[in-house]
């Protein structure tokens, strides 16, 4: 199955989406479906307001997740072009639900930088609450994957060791469109890549990972409890702006789009922040 938040007149909706049309599941987002034990059931069995899909706007996939856990340094070919040596453990940081938007919306690019750059990653969503999890208990709990682009402010990440104030701006993380559940996600490497204004700029695979979904959350839930709609963010592959030589980042007007195949795609125009 996909499943998707949409925005509607009457507010956000968690929706299955067919091949003809998106069918409400009676809940208020994805995350609230997934809060639901028999969420697979309630979404496959799902009869209630159709919309079609043509025009349909995509909020972000979980609107305000619990947790938004952020995965660097996990793309062998990134990890070369940084001049960095893979890690030992996951390097991990956090986004908060501010930061996020859907995946056709505009990317805000912070007045305070110009140094904003691209980052495609593979996105995990948790679908049952899971600690200290084996791999097969992680696997489970993995509800399916969608895609995140971790629109990053480099001049900020970069002003301590400590990444987050440059990775939680508000208004540029994309997020979705949907999710695909993780029986429809093949096996083994998925392309990855990012495109701005029509030219590649990323183009890898998932099967240059350090540390795969099950691995992530195998080790995130020996910290702490995962929970339904919260987001696990794999890292990103090698191609980002900043390593360029010279380095390249966003612009205003600027089209990025975000792709994982078989998971989905993102289209952002990104526009200057307004102040």
């Amino acid at each position: 199955m996909r499943l998707a938040t949409i925005r509607t007149a009457t507010g956000n909706r968690a929706v299955r989406l067919d091949t003809d049309a998106a069918v409400e599941t009676g809940d208020a987002d994805v995350r609230a479906l997934l809060e639901r034990p028999d969420w697979r059931h309630r979404a496959a069995a799902a009869a209630g307001p159709s919309h079609p899909l043509d025009g349909i706007d995509y909020a972000p996939l979980v609107p305000s997740p619990e947790k938004i856990i952020c995965v660097g340094l996990n793309y062998r070919d990134h990890i070369l072009e940084m001049g960095n040596t893979p890690p030992d453990y996951p390097t991990i940081f956090a986004k908060y639900a501010p930061a996020l938007v859907g995946a056709h919306d505009d990317i805000v690019l912070p007045s305070v930088s110009d140094k904003v750059d691209w980052e495609a990653e593979l996105t995990v969503v948790i679908g049952s609450p899971v600690r200290h999890a084996d791999a097969d208990t992680a696997r489970a709990a993995i509800a399916g994957y969608t895609v995140m682009n971790d629109v990053s402010v480099r001049d900020w990440q970069n002003r301590t060791k400590q990444f987050l104030q440059g990775k939680t701006f508000e208004h540029t993380t994309p997020l979705g469109p949907w999710l695909v559940t993780s029986d429809e996600v093949p096996e083994g490497g998925l392309p990855i890549g990012t495109v701005l204004d029509g030219e590649t700029m990323q183009s890898s695979s998932t099967s240059e990972l350090v540390f795969g979904p099950v691995d992530l959350v195998v080790y995130l839930s020996t910290i702490l409890t995962l929970n339904p709609g919260d987001v696990i963010a794999t890292g990103t592959p090698g191609g980002v702006g900043h390593a360029r030589k010279p380095p390249r980042y966003l612009t205003d007007g600027a089209v990025l789009v975000t792709t994982v195949e078989g998971v989905g795609e993102l289209r952002n125009t990104c526009r200057s922040e307004k102040r």
